[in-house]
C-alpha cells in the first residue's frame, strides 16, 4: 500500500476514539520523533506521517493501518 501514498492524500485510521481523517504529510524512511515518542521507521519498513484533518496533531502510521479515502 506504501506505492499507492504519497503526500497530500486523504487517509482514514482507528484511533481509541473512533475513525479519524486526515493526509498524509510525508512517508517517512529514517528514525524521528513525533511529540517526543520514537519514530522506528526505515527504508524497508516506512511510516507515514499524517496530519488529524480535526486536530491539526500529526503521527506515525504504518502504512497498512491507513484507508485511503476520496
Amino acid at each position: 500500500m506504501t506505492a499507492d501514498l504519497k503526500k497530500g492524500d486523504h487517509v482514514a485510521w482507528k484511533t481509541s476514539q473512533g475513525e479519524t481523517e486526515g493526509k498524509v504529510v510525508k512517508k517517512q524512511t529514517t528514525p524521528t520523533k513525533i511529540k517526543g515518542r520514537e519514530v522506528k521507521a526505515s527504508k524497508s519498513d516506512p511510516q507515514m506521517i499524517v496530519e488529524s484533518s480535526k486536530s491539526g496533531a500529526k503521527a506515525a502510521h504504518k502504512p497498512s493501518a491507513l484507508k485511503k479515502t476520496s
